[in-house]
């Protein structure tokens, strides 16, 4: 019986006749006729007679292994089982696609493994931002009754000044705060970004690896709430044009709808585009091409990006409440004034030590969120990247780990037979 392989798939030999070494060539298509008794094939009763026993075998090099799985083979002989495949984890991710849990735990990881540079960063921008929002609101916001002047038919010019210069200085402290949280996003991307090649890296190192995207990222931060805004407008127009024109009942009818509308699209736009800061951060790329980077990452799994985003908003909500909460109790506390009261009118001022109070709250909570909020966004942006882009054999490279999980036998040649004996 002849045992060699067969020509490959395609080769012209196969329709040859088959020569039998006795100078007789068969016909093509059809056997050779055989000289003596059939022979019996490998796989006849007589081989079954021959099979081991069932159960746990043993492996020519010693030692007992057991069955390999269905449709497998043993991985090697005489040198024991080879390990599974596992996903590389050089950092705080597995280098593979990850579920919600693992973006979850790694941003935690991150501030777990680097939390010098994380909560100084963080702590940094709740200062700055809460002080600064904190001596506007003593200082213009503090007492309302300028602002309930303005509620009289004629107010004088020194109650619009003082309405005015409140109103501005607010707007700047929402500036100044936006700003700050823009460089504190950019800082902790960076540093997320590192941590999951396993690599630290300080705050001034951070910053310097950051400091030349911060224009452009500033630049992305203000024109995406300008793309939501645009579709809000744009769902309330029809209607509030149609009220304006004389059908009043109609018009703020079509403007409610259009107002659902619009503020559906908002949040389409903003999900589509969520993904933007990180690529631009990580990729060193443009405004308009981290716009596009983004969209194309979250085309196909916008429910999932969502799902993630609004899940990590909950957390947010709730860490926020759990600190400010009893911030605010004592507050009342010690400042003898009331949040409810205040921002409903009823008490027109309130003590500097209650805003302070309020404001270490505040810088608590933001110590304790930005870096959530930040590490979140970095990760699934990687994750994204590893799903459509197989980044994770780019960053196993990167980080000098093997893609495939399984360790490298050690260098050099393994110890020779024993000739002892």
């Amino acid at each position: 019986m002849n045992d060699t392989p067969g020509p490959p798939p395609g080769s012209s030999s196969a329709d040859e006749p088959e020569d039998r070494g006795d100078g007789r060539r068969g016909e093509p298509g059809r056997p050779a006729p055989q000289d003596g008794p059939p022979q019996q094939p490998v796989w006849g009763a007589k081989w079954a007679e021959r099979q081991p026993p069932a159960g746990r075998w043993t492996a020519p090099g010693g030692g007992t292994a057991p069955p390999p799985a269905v449709g497998g083979a043993p991985p090697g002989w005489g040198g024991g089982w080879a390990p599974a495949a596992t996903a590389p984890r050089p950092g705080t991710i597995p280098l593979r696609p990850l579920g919600v849990g693992e973006i979850l735990d790694g941003a935690v990881a991150t501030v777990r493994a680097h939390w010098r540079t994380v909560l100084g960063i963080a702590l940094a921008v709740a200062v700055v931002t809460q002080t600064l929002a904190t001596l506007a609101t003593g200082l213009w916001l503090r007492d309302v009754s300028g602002l309930e002047d303005l509620d009289d038919d004629t107010p004088t010019a020194e109650q619009t000044l003082d309405a005015i210069g409140g109103t501005l200085g607010n707007g700047a402290t929402v500036l100044i705060g936006v700003l700050a949280t823009v460089a504190a996003t950019a800082l902790l991307t960076v540093v997320t970004g590192r941590a999951v090649l396993g690599r630290g890296i300080g705050a001034g190192e951070a910053w310097r690896a950051a400091r030349p995207q911060l224009p452009r990222l500033c630049g992305l931060v203000l024109l995406l709430p300008l793309i939501v805004f645009g579709a809000l407008l744009a769902g309330f127009a029809p209607g509030v044009l149609l009220a304006l024109a004389g059908a009043e009942e109609a018009g703020a009818a079509l403007a409610l709808l259009g107002g659902f509308a619009g503020l559906g699209a908002g949040i389409w736009l903003w999900i589509r585009y969520s993904l933007a800061a990180p690529a631009l951060m990580l990729e060193k790329a443009g405004v308009t091409t981290a716009l596009r980077r983004s969209a194309k990452l979250v085309r196909g799994a916008w429910w999932r990006v969502f799902g993630i985003q609004l899940l990590v908003l909950v957390i947010v909500l709730v860490v926020e409440a759990v600190v400010e909460i009893p911030t605010s109790m004592v507050a009342m506390a010690f400042g003898g004034d009331s949040a409810t009261d205040w921002l409903s009118g009823e008490d027109t001022s309130v003590s500097w030590t209650f805003l302070v109070v309020i404001g270490l709250g505040g810088v608590l909570s933001t110590t304790l969120t930005l870096p959530l909020t930040a590490g979140v966004t970095a990760l699934l942006y990687i994750d994204q990247r590893i799903r459509r882009e197989a980044l994770d054999l780019e960053l196993a490279r990167a980080a000098g780990v093997p893609a495939d999980g399984v360790p490298k036998p050690p260098h050099g040649p393994g110890p020779g037979p024993d000739r002892t004996g």
